[in-house]
């Protein structure tokens, strides 16, 4: 299941692309969800672990894929782990649901991300133990924690 705190989470690891630059393993390439994921989100084919091809760069390593790729690449795979999901944007908002229903996730965001407005999902807001199944659901829950969060 996907949970999400709003706000700070003193867990959390904010700087996602220098943690992915030190921590990535080659074999994170080789399933078919990072292909995809990579494919979708920055328009790149896996070559290797070691190499991606991408349109824009040509040719490049892990590390210079865009931050919400990486960001996703370590919600797959360092699991118990906490990732600032405010480095993606709402095109990795899917792929998350997506990792959600394949494992317990739990997400930091500091910003409204949209899910889909037709989506179906189950996400629950850490911050007050709210269980919510669309976005019209979750706008109202996310907006009064992060609204306190501007507060603060």
């Amino acid at each position: 299941m996907l949970t999400i705190i709003y706000g700070d989470a003193e867990s959390s690891i904010y700087n996602t692309s220098v943690y992915f630059k030190n921590t990535y393993e080659p074999e994170w390439f080789a399933s078919e969800l990072a292909k995809e994921m990579i494919r979708d989100v920055d328009d790149s084919e896996v070559l290797s672990g070691e190499c991606i091809n991408s349109p824009v760069l040509g040719q490049i390593p892990p590390e210079r894929l865009s931050g919400g790729v990486k960001t996703l690449l370590l919600m797959l795979n360092e699991s118990g782990k906490i990732f600032n999901a405010s480095t993606c944007g709402d095109n990795c908002a899917k792929w998350i649901l997506e990792i959600g229903k394949k494992k317990d996730l739990t997400i930091n965001l500091r910003h409204m991300m949209s899910f889909g407005k037709n989506t179906e999902f189950e996400i629950k807001v850490e911050n007050g133990g709210e269980i919510v199944h669309s976005m019209k659901e979750l706008i109202p829950v996310a907006s009064k924690y992060l609204n306190e969060m501007k507060q603060e």
